[in-house]
């Protein structure tokens, strides 16, 4: 319960027991009075009931938003995790297929050599200018 709440509850019962009082003694404009104050004090009441559910809402979404960050940066760090161990899963292939190649050439240098050879060539003649 708010200031707002707790000034127009007692606003409207002030005003309440003014409207009686003005019924008993017959003066009319107590009696208004008396509405008039019942009728602000019951919209005052009303204004601070809705500012205190609107205030109520505003942490409910707040605590939504933190819920939502917490997920999100959640979801990024297993993304993250996902992505250095397929690089790393990538390092490791390419790591190994360097080795085989590396071994390959090693036991077959002649036919290693007369590749580079024709590929150099090849790369030559498609460079010059005239053909």
């Amino acid at each position: 319960m708010n200031r707002d709440q707790i000034r127009g509850a007692s606003r409207h019962l002030k005003g309440r027991a003014q409207t009686a009082l003005g019924g008993l003694t017959g003066d009319p404009a107590r009696q208004v009075r008396g509405a008039v104050n019942q009728v602000a004090g019951g919209a005052q009441y009303a204004y601070g009931r809705a500012r205190d559910r609107a205030e109520d809402l505003a942490d409910d979404l707040a605590e939504d938003g933190r819920h939502l960050a917490e997920a999100a940066r959640g979801r990024a760090d297993h993304l993250i995790d996902e992505v250095r161990d397929r690089a790393r899963d990538v390092r490791r292939r390419g790591a190994d297929h360097g080795r085989q190649a590396i071994r390959t050439a090693d036991a077959n240098r002649t036919n290693t050599l007369l590749g580079l050879a024709a590929v150099a060539f090849a790369a030559g003649w498609l460079v010059r200018r005239a053909r």
